[in-house]
């Protein structure tokens, strides 16, 4: 089977009645999950990009407060489970000032949980991969966005 383009998608889209949509839609969100989360985000969450950030900040803080520190394999295990959901998040959104917003809120999280990011080179990589995603998403950002968010950039080193 062919997968059809994003074009052509839409133009197919465009040529349905209200109620098809809404059936493709909700076959769509029946088999998977993710797809669901999406649809969920747009639906109620996407008018209020502050309470949604603040939302995943708190699913941050369940991450670390959940996290096993008896290890550094531990540690490193439950800080990729916490980045994969922000990620998963911050594509929903699909704005830069959230990804920074979140990265940054992660980034100063790992931190101040007194975990010894230069003990394992495995946790400083993936730190340092964040900074420099925070970096490439802040230059992308409105200069006053970016005078805000430069000094808690600064602040992690």
């Amino acid at each position: 089977m062919k997968t059809a383009s994003l074009s052509e998608l839409k133009t197919e889209l465009t040529s349905l009645k209200t109620p098809e949509v809404i059936a493709l839609c909700m076959r769509l969100a029946k088999y998977k999950r993710e797809n669901k989360e999406l649809l969920t985000y747009l639906l109620f969450e996407a008018n209020d990009e502050e309470g949604y950030v603040d939302g995943i900040k708190a699913e941050i803080d369940l991450g670390f407060e959940g996290m096993n520190r008896s290890n550094l394999y531990f540690v490193k295990k439950s800080l990729r489970k916490t980045l994969r959901i922000a990620n998963k998040y911050i594509k929903y959104s699909g704005s830069k000032q959230t990804e920074v917003e979140i990265l940054l809120y992660l980034c100063k999280k790992l931190r101040s949980a007194g975990v010894s990011i230069e003990k394992s080179p495995v946790i400083h990589n993936l730190y340092q991969r964040q900074i420099q995603r925070i970096k490439k998403a802040l230059s992308t950002l409105h200069e006053d966005l970016q005078y805000d968010y430069k000094d808690d950039l600064e602040a992690l080193g």
